[in-house]
């Protein structure tokens, strides 16, 4: 009987945590996105010696996202240098720029970011990506997200 009731609360288990891996996590709130846009204009470099970023997901050519969605970033090392993964940075750029680091923390990794059902309210969102490696070389790129409603 009483391994009947492990083996249940095995199964229990393993179904919860199955369904908290593919619930929606806030990327951006709904008050950040209120937040008055930056203003300016961004540089950066035109020759970049630091890592290559290539956003997987969402699909930048379309149109509209529709929310929420996975984002896949995939980090490209040069040179054969290592990817830091503790230097990467994510911001939400707004007039005041919002680190967005924190919340993608645990799914940040050499070799790029994969955080799974990502809610962002309706909108058009600038995400800017900064990614060194261990001799310090860095390179950004900015994903504008134009969620719709």
């Amino acid at each position: 009987m009483f391994k009947k009731i492990q083996i249940i609360y095995w199964v229990w288990l393993t179904s919860v945590l199955a369904s908290a891996s593919v619930m929606a996590a806030p990327l951006i709130t709904a008050k950040e996105a209120q937040m008055p846009a930056a203003s300016g204009e961004l540089k950066t470099r035109g020759i970049a010696r630091g890592p290559g970023i290539k956003v997987i997901s969402p699909d930048m050519t379309a149109p509209e996202i529709k929310g929420p969605f996975d984002l896949k970033v995939v980090f490209e090392s040069r040179g054969g240098n290592k990817i830091d993964a503790s230097a990467v940075k994510v911001t939400y750029l707004k007039a005041t720029a919002i680190d967005l680091t924190p919340r993608l923390k645990a799914a940040i990794t050499e070799s790029g970011i994969d955080f799974g059902k990502a809610e962002v309210p309706p909108g058009e969102h600038a995400v800017k990506i900064t990614v060194k490696d261990v001799d310090g070389r860095e390179s950004n790129t900015v994903m504008n997200l134009v969620i719709g409603k």
